[in-house]
C-alpha cells in the first residue's frame, strides 16, 4: 500500500498469471541464468583460492620460511649465524640443516630423493614435520644413529615400512680395493610422515644432522640455516637483512622464490577463469533484454494507460527498470545460496563421481594435493554479486527507454 505504484508494477509483471505465464516463464529463465552463471564463477574462484591456501600452507609447513645457504659450501659457523638470526624480533625461530641428494634403494625398488639433515630440537620451530608423523617416532633422529624419516607415498612406492633398512646411494664416488664405487650408508625408517602434499612425501627423507654430515662430508657443519618469521611476506627482506649484518657471502632465498612459478600460475589462471566466466554472466545478464523487450511488447496498453493518467516517461522507465533490477537481484542472490551449497558438499560429490566411474580427478601427482578444498572470500563474493548486478542495470536501459518513448495513441489504436 505503501510502496511506489512503479515498483508494485514492476513485481506483479513478474508473478505469473494465465495470460501473462509465457512472460513470467522467460522471466524465470533470466533468473536461472543469472544464478547459474553466478554460481558457477563463484565456486570455481573459491576452489581455486582453497587450493592456493592448501597449497601455500603444506609448503610453508614442510619449509622453512626463508634460508640462508654457504655460498661457496658449508657454512662457517652456522651458530653464529643461527643467534645472529634469533636476535632480531621479527623472526622466530631458526635451525640448521644439511641439504642433498641421493637415491633411495629398498631391495628391487629404487628413487631419487632429497636428504635433509636436522636437528629435532630445533626443526620443530620452522617446521610441522614433527606434526605430520603418522607412525614411528620423531625424536629419533636426535640420536647419533643412522635413522630416517620418510614420506608415505615414498613408503609406499618402495615397499618398505617402519623397522626396514633403506640404502642411500650418492652420486658421489670413492675409491674402494674393488674399484670406484658410490658413496652408500643403510638407514633404518624410524618414521612415517605424511604432509599431504605428494612432492614431500615421495621426494624428501630427513636424518639427523650427524649422520647427514657424516654422510655428505661437510665435517659437522651446516649447509644452511633455515628461518622462520613472523610476517612471511617480508621473509626475503628479513633473511636478506640478516646476512647482511654477518658480512654477506651467503646466497638467501625463502618461500616466495622457490615456488613463484605455481604461485604465479595459479593467480593468471584465477584471472583468466575470472574474466571468463564474468563474460558468461554478461550473457545471462544481457538476457534480460530480450525478457524486457517482450515485457514492453506485450504491456503497450498499459504503458499508453499510464501515460494518459500523467505518468511521466521517467516513471514508465523506472517500472521496467525495477522489474529488470529485482530479476537481476533474485537471480544473484539465488546463485551466491547455490554457490554456498556447492562448495558446502564439493569434495564429497567429486568422491561420488570417482567412485561412480573409478576415476581419479584430483591425483597427488598432478595437482600436489588430493583433495579439492574450497575457500571463500567475501572480496571476490562481493565482487562477482557486484558485477552481475551492474550488468542487470545496464541491461535494463534500452528497454526501459524504449518503453518510455511509446507514444500512447498508436500503442491505443490496436487495444
Amino acid at each position: 500500500m505503501f510502496q511506489p505504484y512503479q515498483l508494485s508494477i514492476a513485481l506483479r509483471y513478474l508473478r505469473a498469471r494465465s495470460r501473462d505465464s509465457f512472460i513470467s516463464f522467460i522471466s524465470l529463465v533470466s533468473m536461472l541464468g543469472i544464478g547459474l552463471a553466478v554460481a558457477v564463477l563463484i565456486v570455481v574462484i573459491s576452489v581455486m583460492n582453497g587450493f592456493e591456501y592448501e597449497l601455500q600452507q603444506k609448503i610453508l609447513g614442510m619449509v622453512s620460511d626463508a634460508t640462508i645457504i654457504g655460498y661457496e659450501g658449508p657454512l662457517e659457523d652456522w651458530e653464529a649465524v643461527r643467534e645472529h638470526a634469533l636476535e632480531r624480533p621479527d623472526v622466530v625461530a631458526a635451525a640448521p640443516f644439511i641439504e642433498g641428494e641421493g637415491m633411495a634403494v629398498f631391495g628391487d625398488n629404487f628413487a631419487g630423493v632429497g636428504v635433509r639433515g636436522i636437528v629435532p630440537g630445533l626443526e620443530s620451530g620452522v617446521t610441522t614435520l614433527a606434526d605430520e608423523i603418522v607412525e614411528g617416532d620423531y625424536d629419533s633422529l636426535g640420536s647419533d644413529g643412522y635413522n630416517m624419516l620418510i614420506g608415505r607415498a615414498l613408503a609406499d612406492e618402495l615397499g618398505a615400512k617402519l623397522g626396514d633398512k633403506v640404502v642411500l646411494l650418492l652420486a658421489e664416488a670413492r675409491v674402494t680395493p674393488a674399484g670406484i664405487a658410490p658413496r652408500a650408508r643403510a638407514f633404518t625408517i624410524t618414521g612415517i610422515f605424511d604432509a599431504g602434499m605428494y612432492e614431500y612425501d615421495r621426494g624428501l627423507v630427513f636424518v639427523g644432522m650427524g649422520a647427514a654430515g657424516r654422510l655428505f662430508q661437510t665435517g659437522g657443519k651446516a649447509t644452511s640455516v633455515s628461518l622462520r618469521v613472523r610476517d612471511i611476506y617480508a621473509a626475503r627482506q628479513v633473511a636478506t637483512s640478516v646476512a647482511l649484518e654477518l658480512g654477506g657471502g651467503f646466497y638467501v632465498t625463502d618461500w616466495s622464490r622457490q615456488f613463484a612459478n605455481v604461485f604465479r600460475s595459479i593467480a593468471l589462471t584465477k584471472s583468466i577463469m575470472f574474466i571468463l566466466l564474468s563474460m558468461v554472466v554478461a550473457v545471462a545478464a544481457f538476457n534480460i533484454v530480450s525478457t524486457l523487450i517482450m515485457v514492453v511488447r506485450e504491456k503497450r496498453g498499459d504503458i499508453a494507460i499510464l501515460r494518459s493518467f500523467g505518468a511521466a516517461p521517467r516513471a514508465i522507465m523506472s517500472v521496467f527498470a525495477t522489474q529488470g533490477t529485482a530479476i537481476g537481484v533474485i537471480g544473484t542472490a539465488f546463485g551466491l545460496g547455490l554457490a554456498l551449497v556447492i562448495m558446502r558438499y564439493l569434495d564429497a560429490v567429486v568422491r561420488l563421481i570417482e567412485d561412480w566411474f573409478d576415476i581419479d580427478l584430483l591425483s597427488a601427482e598432478v595437482y600436489f594435493i588430493a583433495e579439492l578444498p574450497t575457500q571463500a572470500r567475501f572480496g571476490d563474493i562481493a565482487g562477482i554479486c557486484s558485477i552481475a548486478f551492474a550488468l542487470a542495470v545496464v541491461a535494463t536501459f534500452y528497454p526501459a527507454l524504449k518503453a518510455a518513448r511509446q507514444a500512447p495513441a498508436e500503442a491505443l489504436r490496436y487495444e
